[in-house]
């Protein structure tokens, strides 16, 4: 009886740690980011605005684009904010999630069409995952997908989102590999899987955003960890491998944190103003650790610095 009851217990520990989470820190312990706007960044042409601007996303010359749900929603801008082009104009009806691949193609999600699309350099569409205005839960279906992220051997991982409550992967070819979560709140489960990240070593970082926690899974969708401290995250930026930026769209601030779940700063708050924001939904960081927040309320992009002490 004393193994059993001693198996039962290195049993239960071992299932606890597996769905252990990172603590809280006090407030006192997270300083604020120093962080100033830049003002009128974007110099879009005569009569062009961006509508509600749900992603942002950055190349590896410093381009930036921007996907909005307004005319022309696909747009390029340089390092310097001057208008470039627009993309994929006609194509977009419920404009969501924008991402970049390592081979510079652009990867879009639409929650209307429930398509994942990727564009060449170019601006062409080279591939198509989804059935344009079918919804569905199948290894071609999604059901309102969000965002995209890409594995270190070429994997596409796309979190299928509003509709279904899971991670979908698929090989560099578009192939269906596997597919995991439901609604729910245990570990595994999803409410709005929202934005993703994959880092170098592997590890899946899913915004969980209406359980308002963080999941962390392996490339074959085992449970690792969850964060259920840092907030709602509506989007995620993942820096040099080692540090995690994330848009919370209900606190409306931004979130710096390392690997660990440790929470390294935070700036903004809720408002209309610069420097505030209206549901901050995505986020791109440079490598002069600039910072780009796309707003849906505010139907903006803001271009953040740092300040020098």
């Amino acid at each position: 009886m004393k193994s059993i009851s001693l198996f039962v217990t290195l049993l239960l520990g071992i299932t606890m740690a597996s769905i252990m989470t990172v603590k809280a820190q006090d407030a006192s312990e997270i300083p604020p980011l120093a962080y100033r706007p830049v003002p009128d960044f974007f110099q879009l042409p005569p009569n062009y605005n961006f509508g509600e601007v749900a992603g942002v996303a950055l190349d590896k010359n410093g381009h930036i684009f921007v996907l909005h749900r307004g005319p022309f929603p696909l747009m390029e801008f340089s390092e310097q904010g001057a208008f470039i082009r627009t993309i994929g104009d006609g194509l977009f009806e419920g404009a969501h999630g924008l991402r970049i691949d390592p081979d510079g193609n652009l990867w879009t999600t639409d929650v209307t069409t429930h398509l994942v699309l990727r564009f060449n350099p170019v601006g062409q569409v080279t591939m198509v995952l989804g059935r344009k205005g079918r919804a569905g839960e199948t290894e071609m279906l999604f059901n309102q997908p969000t965002d995209i992220g890409f594995g270190p051997n070429g994997e596409i991982f796309v979190t299928d989102g509003y509709g279904n409550s899971r991670v979908v992967k698929f090989d560099r070819d578009g192939n269906f590999i596997k597919a995991w979560g439901k609604k729910g709140k245990e570990p595994g489960e999803f409410n709005l899987p929202h934005t993703m990240v994959v880092d170098q070593q592997g590890r899946v970082y899913v915004g969980d955003r209406d359980n308002l926690r963080l999941q962390i899974f392996d490339l074959d969708g085992n449970f690792i960890t969850q964060w259920t401290h840092a907030g709602a995250p509506w989007g995620l930026e993942l820096v040099d491998g080692g540090t995690l930026f994330m848009a919370d769209g209900y606190a409306n601030r931004v979130m710096k944190l390392d690997t660990n779940g440790k929470i390294l700063g935070s700036f903004g708050s809720p408002g209309k103003t610069a420097g505030k924001f209206a549901f901050a939904h995505s986020i791109a960081v440079n490598k002069q650790g600039e910072i780009f927040v796309a707003e849906i309320l505010n139907w903006r992009v803001q271009k953040f610095v740092p300040v020098k002490k």
